[in-house]
């Protein structure tokens, strides 16, 4: 410690201070937390900890990360992957626990929340005026206008907001709107060559997170941080990362490139402004053989490389490096920030699309990339080192073997059919993002992994594979849970119905959930694996049932929640940000009915080319990807139910591949530990009484 700082007291007794403070009880599991957080930032070892709804996890990591902010001077930065828990620990947590503390340390502890850039109102973008990157034509004139009345109300906003931050602006407004007021990173000019970087409302959220002991912000951005060149977060030697169980798929989506004729119009747009015309139309053209190929393309996983889209992939690069090549040097017109701005944005667009069709072809190793077509392939130049000639996808055979190549493979392409204006989008995607956590975010830093989900099956060795942590490098704790599960909640697997099919949700099923609704008096959520087995219960379930039924996309979620969370006889129906996102204590919900085993689908194009992967290295691809993916879910849906101490219930499962199946240990070890039945009559029994009684 520096000797010009004073000792701080214990951890134990700032936990105290700020429970007493905060009007809460100090549970053992969260004393034992907060003690494995200090011990791990002072051994700087990696720790993941699972701590159940209600131990006071945030109390438990912030208290030891406040003090170690205090004693080295550096700040602690926490990463979450939800706006409602950003919000609940800038809002309410760490401004409590600030003035808790105060008097027991040597200052006021500070905090700060940092978002992406693009989150950030753009000065120079905006006093610039520059074109709009959309094409009006793709919308009819009711959007247009409705448009038009966002951009003038974030005209009105930015003449008063004091931080430029988008979600001030209630009601929010449409990202077509708000990407002309906005930047990525990547478009930034720079606080040094913009104009307007003295009072950039995104540097100066950074500089006040570069003075604050805790910075709050989101996986996206502490994966682009860790990624990238350049950084975004203050200097820190220590991470906790909170909700850390949707860790992987936030930055698998920050690492997974698109292409599509709207990438490549984009791009086309942009340069077409300050090149000659002749080469943006080269682009344009390949854009529009992309178009059509991927219109009548089956969508799904790509696992052989057709030549022709091998050959439109090469033209899409080749056409982007050309258009890049005809901007000029990168830094031409540092004098001109207009021009400067508008040339950083066509490099931009352009960038992501050759890049991201060059990841494409690699993807299907080196015929497709024209690794074996001699030097005239390096001939025609790169950008950053990855472009190569267009000989590329034009002359590889497209034939790879995807089975003799899986073990080699990294990156897997799928294309996702269009939807509405959203045309067809070839994606790609790592098969892993363990070693890319491992040395970038892991590699310098102490992080600690917190939910209240890690341990599926029993242990952390699922989780802790795919984030790329080896056996000795990390400590795994589970502080249990302050909730009497076993007393509070039945874990009821219906055994007795007929295992789910795919031809949507069978009449045995609607019976059931029938049954147990009467019996519960509504108080239900129910959780489903897709929104049309939602759709689909709901409609059968509302001429039958006399209690309020919503479903998802009747309104906004938040608002169907609330609604929820009001009516003690109303039931919720819904799909995937339900299994998460619901936090209704009380006895609104005294009964959680999760329809079947949340499987990823079989058509999955990156869970299926995870799990044939590890199948090729010689794991179980099954248990390793799709089995840790329903542990995961399962968890987090059956941790609806209990949200308080004298919350009690029912977690029904109509599957009963649960009770039966070779796999199903596995996953009632993921769960809480609930007491357990297959006979109905009790469910309906006990949850008749519990509506008796409430």
């Amino acid at each position: 410690m520096p000797k010009d700082r004073p000792e701080l007291p214990p951890v134990e007794e700032l936990l105290t201070a700020a429970v007493t403070a905060l009007g809460g009880v100090e549970r053992p599991g969260q004393v034992k937390m907060a003690q494995a957080v200090r011990d791990a930032i002072e051994s700087e070892e990696h720790l993941a900890v699972q701590a159940g709804t209600g131990t006071g996890k945030s109390l438990a990591y912030l208290v030891p990360a406040i003090r170690h902010a205090a004693e080295s001077g550096d700040a602690v930065v926490v990463s979450t992957a939800t706006i409602a828990l950003q919000r609940q620990l800038v809002d309410r947590d760490l401004p409590r626990l600030a003035d808790a503390l105060e008097s027991l340390l040597p200052h006021r502890p500070e905090f700060a929340i940092l978002k992406g850039r693009r989150n950030y109102l753009c000065r120079h973008k905006m006093a610039a005026g520059m074109p709009e990157d959309e094409d009006d034509q793709l919308f009819d004139p009711r959007e247009v206008s409705a448009t038009g009345r966002m951009v003038q109300r974030i005209q009105e906003w930015a003449n008063e907001t004091e931080t430029g931050d988008r979600d001030e602006i209630v009601p929010g407004v449409s990202d077509q709107a708000w990407r002309q007021f906005s930047v990525t990173a990547r478009e930034c000019l720079g606080a040094q060559r913009c104009p307007s970087g003295a009072d950039c409302f995104a540097e100066l959220a950074r500089e006040r997170a570069g003075q604050a002991d805790v910075v709050v912000t989101n996986h996206a951005l502490l994966a682009i941080d860790a990624m990238e060149d350049f950084a975004v977060l203050p200097e820190h030697d220590v991470v906790v990362v909170d909700e850390a169980h949707e860790l992987v798929d936030r930055v698998t989506s920050v690492v997974t490139g698109e292409l599509s004729e709207s990438t490549v119009s984009l791009a086309v747009r942009r340069a077409g402004r300050l090149i000659e015309q002749g080469v943006a139309d080269r682009l344009q053209e390949a854009g529009e053989d992309l178009r059509a190929l991927l219109a009548v393309a089956p969508p799904g996983r790509v696992d052989t490389l057709p030549n022709s889209l091998g050959m439109t992939l090469a033209l899409v690069r080749d056409a982007a490096f050309a258009c890049i090549t005809a901007l000029g040097p990168r830094n031409k017109d540092k004098d001109d920030p207009e021009n400067a701005g508008l040339r950083k944005a066509a490099f931009t667009a352009l960038d992501e699309v050759h890049d991201t069709a060059q990841r494409m072809l690699d993807a299907f190793g080196p015929a497709a990339r024209g690794d074996e077509t001699g030097d005239d392939a390096e001939d025609t130049g790169s950008s950053g080192g990855s472009a190569r000639g267009a000989s590329g996808g034009a002359n590889g055979d497209g034939g790879t073997d995807a089975r003799s190549e899986e073990v080699h493979r990294a990156e897997v392409v799928w294309l996702e059919e269009g939807r509405g204006r959203v045309p067809p989008t070839l994606r790609v995607a790592p098969l892993s993002v363990g070693g890319m956590l491992r040395d970038k975010l892991f590699g310098d830093r102490t992080v600690v992994l917190t939910s209240a989900t890690l341990a599926l099956g029993g242990t952390f060795d699922s989780l802790s594979r795919q984030w790329g942590l080896r056996p000795g490098e990390w400590t795994g704790l589970d502080v249990g849970s302050p909730f009497d599960h076993p007393r509070r909640g039945i874990l009821y697997v219906a055994t007795h119905l007929p295992q789910p099919g795919r031809d949507g949700l069978p009449e045995a099923y609607v019976d059931e959930i029938a049954e147990l609704i009467e019996a519960a008096g509504g108080r239900t959520l129910g959780l489903f694996s897709s929104m049309r087995a939602a759709k689909a219960a709901t409609e059968a379930l509302r001429e039958r049932l006399d209690v309020p039924l919503l479903c998802q996309g009747d309104d906004s979620t938040s608002q169907l929640v609330k609604q929820f969370a009001g009516d003690p006889a109303t039931c919720l129906f819904g799909t995937l940000s339900l299994w998460q996102g619901v936090d209704v204590p009380g006895p609104s919900l005294t009964l959680v009915i999760i329809d079947r085993i949340p499987f990823p689908r079989p058509d999955d194009p990156l869970a299926s080319a995870r799990q044939r992967h590890v199948a090729a290295t010689g794991g179980n691809g099954f248990m390793a990807v799709a089995a840790t993916h329903a542990a995961l879910l399962l968890a987090q849906g059956a941790g609806r139910l209990l949200r308080s101490m004298d919350d009690r219930g029912v977690v029904a499962v109509l599957d009963p591949r649960l009770a039966t199946a070779r796999y199903s240990g596995f996953l009632l070890n993921s769960l809480p530990p609930f007491w357990r039945t297959t006979d109905p009559a009790k469910v309906r029994d006990a949850l008749r009484r519990l509506t008796a009684g409430s």
